[in-house]
C-alpha cells in the first residue's frame, strides 16, 4: 500500500507526535509498504532515523505566518515563496522561540481549519500538486485533528481516503482564548465529518473526542501507541550491586508544567524531608525548549531553597542512546501530567526498560496500568499522594521489581512498533476497501 503521512515538525524541539509518526512510518516500510513522511511547518526532530529526510517541507512556517498577516503576501511571487520555504531557512527559524502555544496562534489555527477558504489555501494547492506527481497515495494519514482543514480538497482532487490520528488535541484547544474556543471547536466538528476514519491511542481519548467532535462511532478506532524496542534491556538491567546504589526517581518528558514536573519536584522534596528513603536522587530528562527554560529555572530555585539541588540532575534533549541509558538507570518513574493525556508514550518507554511507574488516576493512565500491570496509580495533582505511592515502591524493592518486569513483558507483547503498525494498517485497508 502507498501511504502518505503528514506530520507537523517541531523544529529544534523533540515532539511525542513526531516520535509516534516517525516510528509508524519506519515500521510500515519494514512491513513492505511504500510509506512517505512529509513534514509540515518546520523540520522534524526525532531521536531515531528521520523518515522524512530528503522530502520537502509543506506549509512552511514562515510562509504560513506571513500569509496570515498579509493579504499581499498571499499573492507573493513563487520565487519568494520557495525561498522562505527552504529547509535551511526553516531550520534556522526553528532554533528561535517560535509561537506555538494555543493562546498565541488562535487566529492562525482558525484560518487553517477553514482550508480552501482560509489564508493558507495556496499551501494546499502545492501539497496536492506534489502528491499527484511524486507520491500517488492510496491513503493519506494526518498526524492530528488540527490539520483537517485540508481534507476536503485532498479527497476531492486526489480521490483517496483520509485518516486522522488523535494525539491529545483537546487540552491544546481548550487553552485557546475564550472568545475563539467555541468557534474553533464548532468548525473542527464540522470538518471532522470529512474524514474516513479516526485513530485514537486509548479508549479514554476515543470516547472524549467522539463527544467533543460528534464523531460516528464506527469511524473511530483505538490503536495504542507502540515503540521501537531495540536497545531496551529491561530484563537484564538489575544487578547484584543494586542494593548498594542510591535509588533514583526519574522523569522523562517535556520539562513543562503541563506534564506535572513541578508536582514531581514537590513530591521528591517531601520524600527527602521524610527521610525514609536514604540517598534518594531525582533525575529529570526530556525535551526543553526556550519556552520551558524559565519554568525549569524556577524548579532549580525551589530545589536549591529546599537544600536538595545537589542530588538532582537535569538532562535535556537527549538522543536515543542517551535516553535508553537514562531510563535503565532509574528505580521508579513518574510523569504526573495534570491534563487529559491521550496516552503518554513516556510511560511505555519506562516500562520497556523494566522500570515501575507511578501515574495519576486520570485520562489514559489507568487504562495503560490496567493493560500492563507495570505500575500503580495516585491521586492527580496531589504531591502528597504521589510521594506516598513512590515511597511505597521505593521501600518495597521486590514489589517494584515485579511491577517493572510485568510492564516490560506487556510492552513487548502489546505495545511494540510492529503491533501499532499492523493495527493501523487494518484501518487503512478498511477505508481503502470502502473508498
Amino acid at each position: 500500500m502507498n501511504i502518505v503521512q503528514l506530520t507537523p515538525g517541531a523544529g529544534g524541539m523533540f515532539c511525542g507526535n513526531c516520535f509516534h509518526d516517525n516510528t509508524l512510518v519506519a515500521t510500515l516500510r519494514q512491513l513492505g509498504h511504500d510509506a512517505t513522511m512529509l513534514p509540515l511547518y518546520l523540520p522534524i526532530n526525532v531521536d531515531e532515523t528521520d523518515e522524512s529526510a530528503g522530502n520537502p517541507i509543506f506549509f512552511g512556517g514562515i510562509n504560513v505566518y506571513l500569509q496570515q498577516k498579509s493579504a499581499w503576501f498571499r499573492q507573493a511571487p513563487a520565487w519568494l515563496h520557495r525561498l522562505l520555504n527552504s529547509r535551511r531557512l526553516l531550520e534556522w527559524a526553528a532554533g528561535r522561540a517560535a509561537k506555538t502555544r494555543a493562546t498565541e496562534v488562535g487566529e492562525l489555527l482558525l484560518s487553517m481549519l477553514r482550508g480552501e477558504t482560509g489564508n493558507q489555501n495556496r499551501e494546499i494547492t502545492e501539497l496536492i500538486g506534489w502528491l499527484r506527481e511524486h507520491a500517488k497515495p492510496d491513503v493519506i494519514c494526518l498526524s492530528n485533528a488540527l490539520l483537517v482543514g485540508m481534507v476536503r480538497r485532498l479527497k476531492a482532487e486526489l480521490g483517496v481516503p483520509v485518516v486522522c490520528l488523535l494525539q491529545g488535541e483537546e487540552p491544546y484547544l481548550d487553552a485557546l482564548p475564550v472568545e475563539l474556543r467555541p468557534v474553533v471547536w464548532n468548525l473542527l466538528a464540522e470538518r471532522a465529518a470529512d474524514l474516513d476514519a479516526w485513530i485514537a491511542p486509548s479508549r479514554w481519548n476515543a470516547e472524549a473526542m467522539k463527544l467533543r467532535l460528534n464523531l460516528k462511532p464506527e469511524r473511530v478506532h483505538v490503536v495504542p501507541d507502540g515503540i521501537n524496542l531495540a536497545g531496551y534491556q529491561g530484563e537484564g538491567r538489575r544487578t547484584r550491586g543494586e542494593s548498594q546504589r542510591a535509588p533514583v526517581l526519574g522523569y522523562f518528558a517535556r520539562m513543562c508544567q503541563d506534564k506535572g514536573l513541578d508536582t514531581l519536584v514537590e513530591a521528591y522534596i517531601q520524600l527527602k524531608q521524610r527521610g525514609r528513603v536514604p540517598r534518594l536522587k531525582l533525575h529529570i530528562g526530556g525535551g526543553c525548549g526556550p519556552g520551558d527554560e524559565p519554568f525549569v529555572k524556577s524548579l532549580r530555585v525551589r530545589l536549591a531553597e529546599a537544600g536538595y539541588i545537589g542530588e538532582v540532575g537535569f538532562s535535556p534533549n537527549l538522543n536515543r542512546a542517551e535516553k535508553l541509558e537514562f531510563l535503565q538507570g532509574l528505580t521508579v518513574f513518574s510523569v504526573p501530567a495534570n491534563y487529559g493525556e491521550a496516552f503518554g508514550l513516556y510511560v511505555i518507554e519506562a516500562m520497556a526498560a523494566g522500570v515501575p511507574v507511578v501515574q495519576p488516576r486520570t485520562a489514559a493512565f489507568p487504562e495503560i496500568i490496567a493493560a500492563t500491570g507495570g505500575g500503580v496509580l495516585c491521586e492527580p495533582n496531589d504531591a502528597k499522594s504521589l510521594a506516598e505511592a513512590l515511597e511505597d515502591l521505593l521501600l518495597n524493592p521486590e514489589s517494584a521489581r515485579a511491577l517493572g518486569e510485568a510492564g516490560r513483558r506487556a510492552v513487548t507483547e502489546k505495545f511494540s512498533a510492529e503491533a501499532m503498525a499492523r493495527a493501523t494498517l487494518r484501518v487503512f485497508e478498511a477505508v481503502k476497501q470502502h473508498g
